[in-house]
């Protein structure tokens, strides 16, 4: 046992999430914790929600809040609130987070339309609304904006306008958490009913709180439905605690998670989030056209490649584990493999936030060339 001061070395945190918080994000923690009943507390999570509600660019009518808890816990409160046991559900699953909305549908009884694309692909919207047209009974259609394990990105917003046009009354849900903040998305425009993020990616805030945002649509699959979700994730719950008031005591709120949030979302609206969306896209096609000069391939096609999340496809002969330990032990920089039983050897590279800059991607790039050419170099030897 340790009994000194854990002391962690500086790195660049240049994965696949989480994402190096801007310094006055951390700063922000520092500050005078507060109770979570305090009524201070209280007005400034209605200031993060009308923060939240500009990065979702989401009407007034939406309902918008942060859970305490992963993405993953988002994912799975859609799923719970907006759909019950033995309704239908059709995913398209491109990877390993839409594999993962399936697991987590299965697991809560609802009936799975699988669609399924290959790893660097996406589920074409015409399957999507041909598997609608055949299920007329379901409920909820899930699709992951940003795909985190392969950077591939889904033209969602075509699908929802596509989908209202049918008269179909299935709810849009989406998975944003590699997109708020840093790709263009635009909650209300692109008619999306159920959308959920987190914080330590494009948001550039610590990992620990989920944001969320429902379409008057879903509320009112809220006020109707006849089954009850988990409390900790009952989306009803948490809006008299966040929105409501008086606000009503759901759970210990992670005061200081919350004030990270608010300063990211804050300097977030200071950028102004369509420039915001062009540093990502920047940083990205820097990146990106650097690893492709290096020789190696990507693996997202290209008309769907994420300008946050690269996914490289590591070459015969690299050995990949190998260059991320060289890359976080030589240079300090973190960047993410492949996830999942079926993923091809890859590495996935994440500029987020306040890391997706033009010299960023150099920093990677010069490390990614010089771990590569001494592996080549042994090689031969």
């Amino acid at each position: 046992m340790h009994t000194a001061p854990f002391e962690p070395a500086t790195r660049l945190l240049a994965g696949p999430g989480p994402s190096n918080p801007d310094p006055r994000v951390i700063a922000a923690m520092q500050r005078p914790m507060l109770g979570h009943l305090d009524p201070d507390l209280h007005e400034l999570l209605l200031d993060t929600v009308e923060l939240l509600r500009l990065a979702w660019r989401a009407p007034h009518d939406a309902l918008v809040l942060a859970l305490s808890s992963t993405g993953t816990s988002a994912m799975e409160a859609g799923i719970v609130n907006l759909a019950a046991p033995g309704e239908t559900i059709v995913v398209a699953n491109a990877g390993f987070f839409g594999a993962r909305i399936i697991e987590l549908a299965r697991r809560h009884g609802l009936k799975v339309v699988e669609l399924k694309a290959d790893y660097g692909r996406a589920v074409p919207n015409r399957l999507i609304l041909a598997a609608l047209e055949r299920n007329p009974q379901a409920k909820l259609v899930a699709v992951v904006h940003a795909e985190t394990s392969t950077g591939v990105e889904h033209p969602v917003s075509q699908l929802g306008a596509a989908l209202r046009e049918t008269g179909h009354q299935a709810l849009l849900m989406a998975d944003c958490v590699t997109s708020l903040g840093g790709v263009e998305l635009d909650f209300d425009a692109f008619k999306l009913d159920y959308a959920y993020s987190c914080t330590q990616k494009c948001l550039g805030a610590p990992p620990g709180m989920a944001p969320v945002a429902l379409s008057a649509r879903a509320r009112e699959r809220l006020v109707t439905r006849t089954h009850e979700p988990p409390f900790t994730l009952d989306l009803t719950e948490l809006e008299r605690y966040w929105i409501q008031r008086p606000a009503a005591y759901h759970h210990t709120a992670p005061i200081l998670n919350i004030y990270a949030l608010h300063e990211a979302l804050r300097l977030v609206h200071v950028e102004g989030l369509e420039q915001r969306w062009r540093r990502h896209r920047v940083a990205g096609a820097y990146l990106q056209q650097g690893i492709q000069a290096l020789g190696l391939r990507l693996l997202a096609e290209p008309h769907r490649q994420l300008a946050p999340l690269t996914a490289v496809l590591a070459p015969d002969g690299v050995d990949r584990a190998a260059t991320q330990t060289a890359l976080l032990r030589e240079h300090g920089i973190e960047v993410g493999g492949g996830l999942g039983p079926d993923a091809p050897a890859m590495w996935r590279i994440g500029l987020m936030g306040h890391n997706a800059t033009e010299e960023t991607a150099e920093r990677v790039l010069t490390a990614f060339e010089a771990v590569l050419d001494r592996q080549h170099a042994l090689a031969a030897a």
